[in-house]
């Protein structure tokens, strides 16, 4: 029970990774905000992790709806411990087919997204007095570029740099900021990635996924709930002395 008595917000939770984040922090002894876009699907996942879980509706891209969420948990909970800010979207193209819709959006969830919760965040954990802690997540992408994914590799370089900056800024404050890169990991999310690389490769559905499941040094790809020990590490009193640093969960895939 490393997060006993702690409250938490885990972005975009309703499924996949932020899901078993939720979960994972509930077993360790937390209550758990479930906030994400499709508030019908985070009040499912809520109920069904129990009642230490409860739903909220929050946009990323809307900073009364930042606001709103972070009222929510203080009100509730008495005060936010800790952020994880997961919510993200994907998308690939050559660099000459890449739209600037897609550029737009992409950096107003990954990028603008992550700094502006995570600074709403931490204007509630200054307020309070109690320190905190905030973990945003980066990307293997976000250590290298990739041909088909340069909009998503530098949404995801900024996160790293974001959590750099703000870990050295927040510390004064007991707040630690750290990031967790996740390499392929088995989700919703990675079945959507699979059809964009089918188009664009032009290749039978599910074959990418494979591939890139049998090149993981590991031997599969990830699992949501591989990320989970990190998740709740970083966000325990164990991890107290780190400060501004993005761990590699991904297998092997990257080193650094």
């Amino acid at each position: 029970m490393r997060l006993q008595g702690k409250s938490a917000l885990v972005t975009g939770s309703a499924r996949g990774i932020g899901r078993a984040f939720a979960e994972a922090y509930v077993r360790e002894g937390a209550t758990v905000a479930i906030a994400d876009i499709n508030l019908e699907a985070a009040q499912k996942t809520a109920a069904a992790i129990g009642d230490n879980a409860y739903a909220l509706k929050l946009d990323v891209t809307d900073q009364a709806s930042i606001d709103a969420a972070v009222k929510a948990v203080e009100d509730k909970a008495g005060g936010l411990d800790i952020l994880i800010n997961n919510a993200a979207l994907f998308d690939l193209a050559p660099i000459v087919e890449i739209s600037r819709a897609s550029y737009e959006k992409l950096f107003s969830v990954n990028v603008a997204g992550t700094l502006f919760m995570l600074q709403a965040a931490a204007r509630s954990m200054i307020a309070r007095g109690k320190g905190g802690r905030i973990i945003n997540m980066a990307s293997q992408a976000g250590r290298r570029g990739e041909p088909l994914v340069a909009v998503y590799c530098a949404t995801k370089a900024a996160v790293i740099s974001l959590t750099q900056s703000a870990g050295l800024d927040l510390i004064r404050h007991r707040i630690n900021v750290n990031g967790i890169a996740p390499g392929v990991v088995d989700s919703d999310m990675w079945d959507e990635v699979d059809a964009l690389f089918a188009k664009y490769e032009n290749r039978p559905k599910g074959e990418k996924k494979r591939l890139v499941g049998e090149g993981v040094p590991y031997g599969r790809m990830g699992k949501p709930e591989d990320l989970a020990g990190m998740a709740v590490f970083l966000a325990s009193d164990e991890a107290e002395y780190i400060v501004a640093q993005t761990y590699n969960v991904d297998g092997g895939q990257w080193m650094s």
